[in-house]
């Protein structure tokens, strides 16, 4: 790189290793691993420019006096320095028109050798060279703020281009959503050591306490981190909402469907459909692969009880694997003898089947359907947990929805999360994830004060662990694969069901629940669906099938 290029002569390149490299050159520098943004500026040197950008930041944190006064340099030289610094900058003034163009030359390659201590190596002309922005700034600020009087306009009228270009191009400090943004995509394109260094910044700026945007920043950079280190498996597993050992976390999935609106708005809508759907029939069998903490369950006991005045025989069947059936806190037999209790205590006629099974593994003589039984099946957040064909050919989602299909049920409900993150690729999916968790965290903070225990415990054991496994994993180990609610919809008609709309008392009692909360959220009928949201994101979608 030099700051004369000539046709005759080859000029000498800078000297000093550490300042510069040549263009491709792996050449380490030695220098300090310093990233000022996400995309590092490069400005290539010619005869006729230079770098035009001035940051005074990087004058104030470079060695300045070491640039004008390089160590080892006596007064003669420093004096011959300040005189060819007057000669080039004279030579830049459109008022100058007497010099001798070779003379400037070679005392400008001299200055050259004086400022940046030149080895005298050797390189063509003709090799263009770069430097980082934060060095040649510096510099270019020296060359301009000490030259002589004699050439004051000239360089007084570079200085205000380059302020004022400044000023115009000035960029305010990145706020958490955007260091999440670049640093996302700085691990999508390998830029693992940049990531790394936004993450640590952001450590440092978001807290899992503060406002809605801080809190869904800390968890989005966790996932973003779990994504470098691999653990994103081993997160999602360590946090368990729904099984989890203690008490304190069997409560965060409870508390989650109880207080986040939209979630209880999906299950309003999935109890509505059922009630409307039985209320003539004398048995019901309600079938559900996901049963949760059975939250949805004391709430429809509860509704028979007041609304019936004979409630119909209910018999429940829960599905859930093996493990989780016989554990003692949060078990699903325990779960179902809760539930007993309840209905009994209301006079609700009620049974309760654990099916120990992985959902993939159930079979139709499992379920024990009997003849009479008016058969429903909901789906509430389970689908989306099972692959689809983007994972394996085996499909185990649509092959579930033809198995239920095969049963021939009155009713099928779906309560699911109206968000890509199935076939999403990992920036676009990251996006949709942080939209969607800023309004959750945004709706939670309308109904749980900023202090509350619950909320903290529900973001961290249920939001966090969601977050975790949509960003860090990949495959066949990200199983939370939401998708929107038209996917859903093309997946149950393929199924062979057809669309069973809510009725209007369904959905004018979930309108004045609502209103209890804010004005904020949003309820709207989409071609038989109900979906629910925050301002004009929607979350949850409910919808019935036959």
């Amino acid at each position: 790189m030099s700051l004369v290029r000539s046709a005759e002569i080859s000029a000498p390149p800078y000297g000093n290793v550490k300042l510069y490299s040549p263009k491709g050159s792996n050449d380490t520098t030695g220098l300090p691993n310093q990233r000022f943004s996400s995309d590092k500026r490069k400005y290539m040197y010619t005869q006729e420019s230079y770098c035009s950008e001035y940051d005074p930041k990087y004058f104030l944190d470079s060695p300045s006096e070491e640039l004008i006064h390089p160590s080892g340099m006596s007064g003669a030289q420093s004096s011959y320095q300040a005189n060819s610094e007057s000669n080039y900058l004279g030579s830049q003034s459109p008022n100058t028109v007497n010099y001798d163009e070779e003379k400037v030359r070679l005392k400008l390659q001299e200055l050259e050798r004086a400022l940046l201590d030149d080895n005298d190596e050797m390189c063509s002309s003709d090799q263009q060279m770069e430097m980082d922005c934060e060095w040649s700034d510096p510099i270019q600020n020296v060359l301009l703020h000490d030259s002589p009087k004699e050439s004051s306009s000239s360089a007084d009228s570079n200085v205000t281009s380059i302020s004022s270009s400044k000023e115009i191009t000035s960029v305010p400090p990145r706020t958490p959503r955007q260091m999440l943004l670049d640093c996302a995509n700085a691990i999508y394109e390998g830029n693992i050591d940049e990531a790394t260094v936004m993450i640590n910044e952001l450590r440092q700026m978001v807290s899992i306490q503060g406002d809605p945007q801080q809190r869904i920043a800390a968890y989005m950079m966790e996932g973003l981190a779990a994504r470098i280190a691999a653990s994103g498996k081993f997160l999602y597993k360590a946090l368990k909402c729904k099984e989890a050992p203690t008490l304190d976390r069997l409560s965060a999935m409870q508390i989650l469907f109880e207080v986040c609106p939209c979630f209880r708005f999906g299950f309003m809508s999935a109890n509505g459909a059922i009630l409307e759907a039985i209320r003539d029939e004398k048995r019901v069998h309600i079938i559900d692969f996901d049963i949760n903490q059975g939250s949805q369950y004391y709430t429809l006991i509860e509704t028979l009880a007041s609304q019936f005045a004979k409630p119909p025989h209910v018999k429940l069947t829960g599905v859930d694997d093996p493990e989780s059936v016989q554990r003692a806190i949060g078990g699903l037999n325990l779960i179902g003898k809760r539930l007993e209790s309840l209905a009994e205590a209301l006079g609700v006629p009620f049974e309760f089947r654990a099916v120990a099974s992985n959902t993939s593994m159930v079979s139709p003589a499992m379920l024990n359907c009997q003849p009479g039984e008016a058969l429903v099946v909901n789906f509430a957040f389970q689908l989306h947990h099972m692959p689809d064909e983007s994972v394996s050919t085996v499909n185990e989602r649509d092959q579930l929805l033809r198995l239920v299909k095969s049963l021939k049920p009155k009713l099928v409900t779906v309560v699911e999360q109206d968000v890509n993150t199935n076939t999403a690729p990992f920036l676009p999916r990251f996006v949709e994830a942080y939209n969607y968790y800023s309004a959750v965290f945004e709706s939670l903070e309308a109904t749980l004060p900023r202090e509350s225990q619950d909320r903290m415990n529900v973001e961290r054991q249920c939001l966090a662990r969601d977050i975790v496994n949509v960003v860090a994993c990949e495959g066949d180990e990200r199983i939370e694969r939401y998708e929107v609610a038209g996917k859903w919809r093309a997946r149950m008609m393929m199924a062979a069901f057809t669309p069973c709309p809510m009725s209007t008392n369904v959905k004018d009692e979930i309108c004045k629940l609502i209103k209890r909360y804010s004005e904020r959220f949003k309820m709207k009928d989409e071609m038989g669906a109900l979906h629910f949201g925050w301002e004009e994101k929607n979350l949850i979608v409910a919808s019935a099938w036959r």
